[in-house]
């Protein structure tokens, strides 16, 4: 056995999947299951379903939205309020159903203090398979609590450089050419832009935004090609029109086809689809040049620092992305930026109807705010 293989096999499995059935809730009222122990400063969740509304109808190669369905979570102890979020696209599987049945499993009283966080996030993990959105909104808000409770951002509890967060770039979705450059226009204080492609119109948009600028760009294909050669075409043409990189260019399923793709490209191939959490580095090692990790697929912060190391440590590049979600799960990836390559952290910036205040960007560049815990508070509403 390799030395990069026992390493992966010593690190343990994070994976599977299942599925709830609903407990109707109120749409707009805090769940009334709070659990808590009978001393008062014992911890306390609270949860309700959420409806974001994007700025613009969202349109990738798999399908169109106007809407993401997303749970919002607190966990209180001595008075402190800990905030977080599971944002549920489509394409995760969850739901505010699937999120409310996993939520009222979770029973914390049996942990006198919050800062018991290792033993808390691996119940969490374990309680059931899969459910990785709902979860991180647990995993985020004890980070959240935990690090107010010490009065302390978690990029300085990690002992990160703020000055090295890179800029994030902003997602040009899939459209008709004169709205595309219209999004351009939208996005001119960002130094990076991520367009959507793989609906059939790939050149007309790249050639849309260069129409407007000759800013870098990356490339989202979600899976929307299916021949690997048309792929190493697309490839060369991009890297001349000044792409950084390409994310998941062809079906998660094909392996080989994507193997041969990164061994032949000029651009590094990213892992998105491909690669949820820690039990996939066996799928994407070798296959892909790097991956894009999302709280919502692993389960939160717990676990996105734990595979930043792992993917360091095999040689990997690294991405920190983001789903449509409030400024609350944004705000929480950006205090692991300053570890990675790029950040396509904009999921906030896509909705007209934000709950919090968090991550700000100044010249394109992520500025990591200075408020305890992960970084947020909560808009007046």
């Amino acid at each position: 056995m390799s030395s990069r293989r026992k390493f992966l096999t010593d690190c343990g499995v994070l994976a599977g999947s299942a599925g709830f059935s609903y407990m109707t809730i109120g749409k707009h009222d805090w769940n009334e299951y709070t659990k808590k122990p009978a001393k008062s400063s014992g911890l306390s969740l609270r949860f309700k379903p959420y409806e974001l509304h994007l700025k613009h109808v969202f349109t990738i190669a798999e399908g169109s939205r106007s809407t993401t369905p997303v749970m919002l979570t607190e966990l209180e102890f001595d008075n402190i309020i800990g905030y977080g979020e599971a944002s549920m696209p489509p394409y995760l599987g969850e739901s505010h159903e699937t999120a409310t049945s996993f939520l009222n499993k979770v029973d914390l009283t049996q942990f006198e203090s919050p800062f018991l966080m290792e033993d808390i996030l691996a119940y969490v993990d374990q309680l059931v398979p899969g459910n990785y959105a709902a979860k991180a909104s647990v995993d985020i808000a004890l980070h959240d609590l935990v690090g107010k409770l010490m009065k302390q951002p978690w990029y300085k509890i990690w002992g990160l450089n703020p000055d090295k967060t890179p800029n994030t770039s902003f997602t040009i979705g899939i459209d008709k050419p004169e709205v595309v450059k219209a999004k351009v226009r939208e996005a001119a204080p960002y130094r990076i832009l991520k367009v959507k492609l793989g609906h059939g119109n790939d050149k007309e948009m790249i050639e849309a935004v260069r129409s407007e600028t000759d800013k870098p760009i990356c490339v989202d294909i979600n899976q929307g090609w299916t021949d690997r050669k048309m792929a190493l075409d697309m490839s060369f043409w991009l890297k001349e029109k000044g792409a950084v990189f390409i994310e998941q260019p062809m079906s998660k399923t094909s392996t080989d086809d994507t193997a041969w793709l990164t061994q032949n490209s000029p651009l590094p191939i990213i892992a998105d689809e491909a690669f949820q959490t820690i039990s996939d580095f066996k799928k994407v090692q070798g296959v892909y040049s790097g991956i894009n990790i999302k709280l919502m697929k692993c389960g939160g912060l717990r676990t996105a620092f734990i595979m930043i190391k792992m993917a360091r440590a095999l040689d990997m590049k690294v991405m920190i992305g983001c789903m449509t979600e409030t400024s609350c799960a944004v705000t929480a990836a950006a205090q692991l930026s300053p570890l990675v390559d790029w950040a396509d952290l904009d999921g906030n910036l896509l909705i007209d109807n934000d709950v919090f205040k968090g991550i700000l960007i100044r010249d394109g560049k992520i500025s990591l705010p200075e408020t305890s815990g992960i970084g947020i508070s909560k808009n007046k509403t």
